[in-house]
């Protein structure tokens, strides 16, 4: 039987390589044997080895083997009761992990607490900051008035000595060149120097003057 299935199997799989329909219907090619079932009795349950895994062997796969079998798994009830060791550890994580309804409840009222410290803190700053506020306000505006000062300044200070160099040395010469920066320099030392004597003789003259006034009243 098995010997005619192979041979109408053969036929079909070169009637196709060739193109064309196998004559007559096909038909589904059977097994002439069937597996034998493997001879395990799966009625009760398992029991680990000595040599097994950890997780087999452990205390928690222990108590659930108890939990499921009772007595019948072979095991005392007294031995699954977990240790000091594990009773620590096991109050450890409760306590870190499941705290009580009244340290949740402390702990949120704590964390409410501190919310609203910051919160009036960031309100005490703004006002604070709102306070100063036109006063920063005003400096700003002095400080830019100031700066335009300066600048406006600069710029007549560099005018009057670049007239000042062509004066001296005629307008042929070019600005951007070392020699009339040179002379720009040396026209800046000079001034430096006139402000300087301006600035001694205003305290000079000042001194003399407080000591006039002292005199003056000494012999009134």
């Amino acid at each position: 039987m098995a010997a005619a299935a192979l041979r109408g199997l053969g036929r079909w799989v070169r009637a196709a390589s060739s193109g064309l329909r196998p004559a007559g219907p096909q038909r589904t090619v059977q097994a002439a044997y069937n597996a034998r079932r493997l001879g395990l009795d799966l009625s009760g349950f398992y029991l680990p080895q000595a040599g097994g895994p950890e997780w087999q062997r452990g205390p928690r796969a222990r108590r659930k083997l108890y939990g499921r079998w009772g007595s019948a798994s072979g095991l005392q009830a007294d031995a699954l009761w977990p240790g000091p060791g594990e009773l620590l550890q096991l109050r450890l994580h409760q306590a870190e992990w499941e705290p009580s309804l009244q340290r949740m409840q402390s702990d949120f009222r704590a964390r409410e607490l501190e919310e609203q410290k910051q919160r009036r803190e960031r309100q005490k700053l703004i006002a604070a900051n709102m306070a100063k506020m036109p006063k920063m306000v005003e400096d700003w505006r002095r400080e830019k008035r100031e700066l335009k000062a300066k600048q406006r300044e600069e710029k007549l200070r560099r005018e009057r000595l670049l007239s000042e160099a062509r004066e001296r040395f005629g307008y042929s010469i070019d600005p951007r060149s070392a020699k009339f920066q040179e002379m720009v320099k040396e026209l800046e030392k000079e001034e430096k120097k006139k402000r300087k004597l301006m600035k001694r003789r205003r305290r000079e003259e000042g001194a003399g003057g407080e000591a006039r006034a002292a005199s003056a009243a000494d012999t009134s």
